[in-house]
């Protein structure tokens, strides 16, 4: 099989040719009141400026920055209401991550705010505890929005606002709970009309496509809401389908006088051009703070990343013509871990399974070896030692067994499935490129569907390579 390489290129529709001012700036002590006021805002003791300026949060700010707030209740108190932080408590999250301790106190301040920061660091949390610091339960109409690029991530940022927004076990009796809306693609928007018109849900969690269907049909009012988050902005923007919806409800369907706007991502390419436009395009106001909390080196030169696009039953072919076109001495397959529910049905391991379609199809390969979880110590270190001892080798691993693998003559990483996050994709493509004083090129291969283009875009943008797709 044949594969040729075209370049995966990136244009980024929020970019002006004018040069933007992003100032230092240190945070304020989170013990400090910090008034919500949209026409006449202060942070701490500094004056607002009413020219195009924007504000940086970053690396060389958090190192220099005294943080006081041990907890995430002594962070949030005097904002969040206090079933919401004993919810949130009852449920595990007692001390804050990095993200939320730079970003809450910005946002309780009712300052415009774009949070970077890496998958899995606390940033839906973070707005969303903003979020239940505004809404009053007791008015029947939408007073937040949260916008999500797909419905999986619509579903995951839901069951969150959701949990938080449940009776406390201690206060049930008391409280008013917030209702929460999931305004997804795939839904069904016949009842999801009726229960706008009889009473509005005070959040509401949408796909751009569904949310724009609503208000274009003037089903759905956003006259009273009070925040608007864009989650995964860069996905967003990127995507030439969404980038008139979102403009238009960034600019027509409210307005920034009257709301809190939060852009949320992973990665903001060129960031100080957009934070520019933000405010040139009245997106958000001049005001803007950019949070951007530990960002990520640069992959390593030597590491040149692929993907292949294909259905899920034509995995294994797929697999099998890359391995016979790129005929790799040494290399590593991940596959993902078993599910639960596939170990209770008496199911074979996936790692099991394509082992024997290579024992099988692949003819005249290296060495195949198994490496999976459940080995034993003494199976796993006779498995790392046929493999050290062959001439070449052909590894199937998951990502936990991989854990502490030191082989540096491994040239080709494939994923036959995706990692869980971009955390387990870098420590992939670690397994490559470890030889000293090498020059040799080195391949992170990707087999995906369509479907998850999107979540491999997102490692790209948080990791900072670039990935290739491969025609085959």
């Amino acid at each position: 099989m044949a594969c040729s390489s075209a370049p995966h290129l990136r244009s980024f529709p929020w970019t002006s040719s004018t040069k933007p001012f992003c100032p230092s700036f240190t945070r304020p002590n989170c013990t400090v009141p910090l008034p919500f006021n949209r026409t006449n805002r202060m942070l701490g003791s500094l004056p607002i400026s009413a020219s195009l300026s924007s504000t940086c949060v970053g690396e060389s700010d958090v190192g220099t920055t005294k943080n006081t707030c041990t907890t995430l209740r002594e962070l949030c108190q005097g904002h969040v209401p206090d079933h919401v932080l004993r919810r949130a408590e009852e449920v595990g999250y007692i001390l804050p991550t990095h993200v939320q301790h730079e970003a809450l106190p910005v946002l309780f301040s009712g300052r415009d705010c774009v949070i970077q920061a890496q998958t899995g660091s606390g940033k839906t949390l973070a707005y969303l505890l903003l979020i239940f610091s505004v809404v009053n339960a007791k008015r029947s109409s939408v007073q937040a929005l949260v916008v999500v690029p797909t419905r999986e991530l619509g579903m995951q940022v839901t069951k969150v606002a959701r949990m938080l927004a449940a009776k406390s076990l201690e206060l049930e009796s008391e409280q008013q709970s917030c209702t929460v809306m999931a305004l997804l693609d795939g839904g069904t928007l016949r009842r999801h009309k009726s229960w706008l018109k009889v009473e509005p849900p005070a959040i509401v969690i949408a796909t751009l496509r569904s949310l724009c269907q609503m208000l274009d049909k003037q089903i759905l009012n956003l006259d009273r809401m009070r925040v608007l988050v864009i989650d995964e902005v860069d996905f967003m923007f990127n995507s030439s389908k969404e980038v008139s919806s979102l403009k238009k409800l960034l600019t027509t369907y409210s307005s920034i006088n009257n709301r809190q706007t939060i852009f949320a991502s992973a990665s903001i390419p060129q960031h100080r051009r957009f934070m520019y436009d933000c405010i040139q395009q009245k997106w958000t106001q001049a005001d803007v703070v950019h949070v951007h909390v530990n960002p990520v080196e640069p992959m390593p030169s030597c590491l040149y990343h692929r993907f292949v696009i294909c259905g899920k039953r034509e995995r294994y072919s797929t697999l099998l013509h890359l391995l016979q076109s790129d005929a790799p001495q040494s290399a590593i397959i991940f596959v993902g871990e078993q599910s639960e529910k596939s170990k209770k049905a008496g199911n074979a391991p996936p790692t099991t399974l394509l082992i024997e379609f290579l024992k099988t199809s692949h003819e005249g390969c290296p060495e195949l070896v198994l490496l999976e979880e459940d080995m034993n110590f003494n199976q796993r270190a006779a498995s790392l030692t046929d493999v050290k001892q062959s001439g070449g080798y052909l590894l199937v691993a998951t990502d936990i067994a991989a854990r502490g693998v030191d082989l540096p003559e491994t040239t080709h990483i494939y994923n036959f499935d995706l990692p869980k996050d971009a955390t387990n994709y870098l420590h992939r493509a670690g397994r490559t490129g470890r030889k000293p004083f090498s020059d040799s090129k080195c391949f992170v291969t990707s087999i995906i569907t369509a479907e998850e283009r999107f979540v491999l875009q997102r490692f790209e943008n948080e990791l900072q390579f670039q990935c290739e797709e491969l025609l085959c």
